[in-house]
């Protein structure tokens, strides 16, 4: 470290401690004895189940499962954005920020929309939520992770464009009408998942009282809107807005996200 400079030698000085953490936290066993390598190799659902196998509360045991298998799949993330960090190869100090400013939405709406429907009592919902949320950083990191492969392997997918709005988007001003669409396009269009998913957003929207609806438009919008993301991203958001304001009755509209 003696021939390194000043703030490069700081900088590892200052990760070493974190990346110590992060592989505690990766070889540390459960009640399971089962590491965070097997706990991930796991969908979060069976993972889960099996705790709740050996509690005598089902929600005690939920509770125990998703706390367990989110702190591995957080020190998993934190490990994937300090190896990237290391090699001066992850997002920018903007690109930070404005993923910042995206998760801070995120959290907004996701207060708004478990206070518009709450959850049925004795329900774990909000911890799963906190879960669910956990993809979005692991979605962005791992972006940048693909793009620091070594030639050969595959290069990520560029971000496309700006999210529209959460139902529907009005076109700019002056913009060209769009041509209406032919019954084979609004088929296709209608197959395509992120299309069945702002859908099923808006009705869910639409069956709320007024000034509700306009309150979760109006943060969703905050969420989609302004920030740069890939279509993957896109879909994620909003079947996490699906799930959080889905009644309890209802049939969920997508499987866990992991």
């Amino acid at each position: 470290m003696r021939n390194l400079p000043l703030g490069a030698a700081l900088l590892l000085l200052c990760a070493a401690p974190t990346a110590r953490a992060q592989q505690s936290a990766q070889r540390e066993t459960d009640q399971l004895q089962m590491t965070c390598a097997k706990v991930l190799a796991m969908p979060s659902a069976d993972y889960i189940a099996k705790y709740v196998a050996i509690d005598d509360s089902n929600l005690d045991g939920q509770l125990r499962g998703i706390g367990r298998y989110g702190k591995c799949y957080a020190a998993r993330t934190d490990s994937i954005a300090a190896f990237l960090a290391r090699g001066r190869r992850g997002p920018s100090k903007a690109a930070r920020d404005d993923f910042a400013a995206l998760e801070s939405a995120l959290k907004s709406f996701t207060a708004k929309a478990l206070a518009a429907v709450p959850p049925a009592p004795g329900s774990a919902k909000d911890a799963y939520a906190n879960l669910y949320e956990k993809q979005f950083r692991r979605e962005f990191y791992e972006g940048y992770e693909v793009k620091a492969a070594p030639a050969g392997k595959p290069a990520a997918a560029p971000a496309s464009g700006t999210a529209g709005g959460p139902v529907s988007a009005a076109p700019p001003s002056g913009a060209k009408p769009a041509a209406p669409q032919t019954a084979e396009e609004r088929a296709r269009s209608d197959a395509d998942p992120v299309t069945q998913a702002k859908n099923h957003f808006g009705k869910i929207l639409n069956s709320l009282p007024d000034d509700k609806m306009h309150d979760l438009h109006a943060a969703f919008g905050e969420v989609v809107g302004p920030h740069l993301m890939s279509e993957t991203m896109r879909l994620a958001l909003y079947r996490y807005a699906i799930f959080l304001l889905e009644p309890p009755s209802a049939k969920p509209f997508a499987p866990p996200p992991f």
